[in-house]
């Protein structure tokens, strides 16, 4: 049996997908004030902060349509906890069967909840799924987000290397504290967008677009070689699923801390232009 994730915080399905796709809403909580950070020639950068962490749960598909409790109380505290009990067991089936092999019957002989509270909080496997990666999705994307978003008032090539060590740091740490999901992802996001596994194409799509964006801004200003934008941007889609592969594998990579920064540098020597 795989170990047990740690619970994260999520938003509603819609909330999470919208925000996934919906630039206008992440570029304005990136706006005002942010970090300074120092680029490769000794200059400042302005990084817009991140949000700040809360407590982490998964959050249900839907909410009951009778009695659902106000918020806070035992009712919503209860369906919490079945929500995670739900979430987990299902994340060691998909680990060890697939997405799609798995039933709501395993499912809920796994949690060791009754078959109606499943339905009670999911409509189907694919809510579920959703709500399972709508976390990282939100951490993932709002990290690509404030990227662009700083990329969008970056006109100097020593300060490239800063603005996307500053992503690789946030993606590492949303990455490497939910290392089950990332294998899941890993296992299911080239299969076809059918049923359960289509939020985690939704999700593979989502992170596509997001490097398009960076290597579309990058290019924009001139900041990188003139080879095709998306062409820079599924090599890099490419090397970081590589490497997160090496590393789930227990693969000898190095000093853990030190391999986002290894591989910006690796990637902007030969994108950078001359």
């Amino acid at each position: 049996m795989h170990p047990k994730p740690s619970p994260s915080a999520s938003p509603a399905r819609a909330t999470a997908r919208a925000g996934g796709r919906a630039r206008s809403g992440a570029r304005g909580s990136a706006s005002g004030s942010g970090r300074r950070a120092r680029g490769t020639a000794g200059a400042s950068l302005a990084i817009p902060p991140a949000a700040p962490s809360q407590p982490q749960a998964f959050e249900p598909g839907r909410l009951p349509s009778q009695r659902p409790g106000k918020a806070g109380g035992v009712r919503a505290k209860n369906r919490e906890e079945r929500t995670r009990v739900l979430c987990q067991a299902a994340l060691r089936l998909f680990l060890t069967h697939g997405v799609e092999a798995a039933t709501v019957d395993e499912i809920t002989r796994e949690a060791d909840v009754a078959k109606g509270s499943f339905y009670r909080y999911f409509d189907d496997k694919e809510q579920l799924v959703d709500a399972l990666f709508a976390p990282l999705r939100t951490s993932v994307v709002g990290a690509i987000r404030r990227c662009e978003a700083a990329l969008a008032n970056e006109t100097r090539p020593e300060t490239l290397a800063t603005t996307y060590q500053v992503l690789a740091t946030e993606l590492a740490g949303a990455l490497l504290g939910s290392l089950d999901l990332v294998r899941l992802y890993l296992q299911e996001c080239r299969g076809p967008a059918e049923g359960a596994r289509r939020p985690i194409r939704v999700l593979s799509e989502d992170l596509a677009e997001g490097a398009f964006a960076l290597t579309y801004a990058a290019h924009a200003h001139g900041l990188l070689r003139p080879l095709p934008p998306k062409l820079t941007a599924l090599a890099v889609v490419g090397a970081v699923e590589a490497l997160l592969m090496g590393f789930l594998e227990q693969r000898d990579l190095g000093s853990l801390p030190e391999v986002p920064g290894a591989l910006i540098s690796m990637l902007l020597d030969g994108l950078r232009r001359r």
